[in-house]
């Protein structure tokens, strides 16, 4: 036979074969940014208004949401501070490299000089772990993290746990409230946040009160505190708190326009399984584990 006819006639077995084998080959997978592209509406949620502060500062707000679920009393006391106006005119005091940025009264141990509490109470037990319950739904935990407990996600924080027992995580951003060497020495007159790499060392020993939304850069780029553990020893040099209102005590005009992705959707369990396994074409490597501080879990801007 002519090698050319010959050719041709195996031709359209090669093309079938080929076509077969692009068939078998599964697709891969949307990553991160495919999915939040494909979501829906009702893949996000509205923060609670009433669980929401904005602190104000020169260069702009910052946006935390509560997590009355996780510490009733510290969130309970905090909403009533806001309320009293205790934080307005206060400044930051401290920036730590690597670690947090955190504010309060600088006088809070001079009984001649301490701002009032007001009606809020002057100390609280600390609220660092609970029982799981059906009352707080969160995400299952279908995977593992690299630091061998299973995490999960209660509606819009990260949540660590062992046994029946479930507490939020000291991931970046996460909002805390500072205390002295007593468990019950703290109120939430003295908050921070975590600006660096998760020190969850201090997980179930310090009360976690929220996280924040959006704002993160105008705490990170704060210069840092030339005093012992960052503390800041100029007063000049502290960046003065303009306000720390509620979202719901704020004319509607001028809240913030977020929503958070919800973590009870079959949207957010392919989220982290797309950030557990990355299939993007840079990676080499899918290291089919994911550490907990590193579940995304989205805040978006809307109209």
């Amino acid at each position: 036979m002519d090698l050319r006819l010959a050719a041709l006639a195996i031709l359209p077995a090669l093309l079938l074969t080929v076509l077969q084998a692009r068939a078998d080959t599964p697709a891969k997978p949307p990553g991160m940014a495919e999915l939040l592209a494909a979501s829906t509406a009702e893949d996000w949620r509205d923060p609670d208004p009433e669980q929401t502060l904005y602190l104000d500062l020169a260069a702009g707000r910052v946006v935390i949401e509560l997590a009355p679920q996780f510490a009733p009393n510290h969130v309970a006391n905090i909403k009533t501070l806001v309320r009293a106006g205790y934080f307005d005119g206060l400044s930051i005091l401290r920036v730590q490299e690597n670690y947090v940025v955190q504010w309060g009264d600088p006088n809070a141990e001079d009984p001649k000089l301490k701002r009032s509490l007001g009606q809020a109470a002057e100390k609280l037990d600390g609220e660092y772990a609970l029982d799981r319950s059906p009352d707080l739904p969160f995400a299952a935990a279908r995977w593992r993290s690299l630091c061998g407990v299973l995490p999960a996600s209660a509606p819009g924080f990260p949540v660590a746990g062992s046994g029946k027992r479930i507490w939020l995580a000291h991931c970046y951003g996460m909002v805390g409230a500072g205390r002295g060497d007593t468990s019950d020495s703290g109120n939430g007159a003295e908050l921070y946040v975590v600006i660096g790499h998760a020190p969850r060392h201090l997980d179930r020993n310090v009360t976690l009160v929220g996280r924040v939304l959006s704002g993160m850069e105008r705490l990170t780029t704060l210069e840092r505190g030339k005093a012992a553990l960052g503390f800041i020893d100029k007063k000049e040099t502290m960046t003065p708190i303009q306000s720390i209102r509620l979202a719901a005590d704020t004319p509607a005009k001028d809240r913030s326009a977020l929503q958070v992705l919800r973590t009870d959707t079959p949207l957010f369990e392919q989220l982290v399984e797309a950030r557990r396994t990355r299939r993007e074409d840079w990676f080499l490597e899918p290291t089919g584990r994911i550490e907990l501080c590193n579940v995304p879990i989205p805040v978006r801007q809307t109209p």
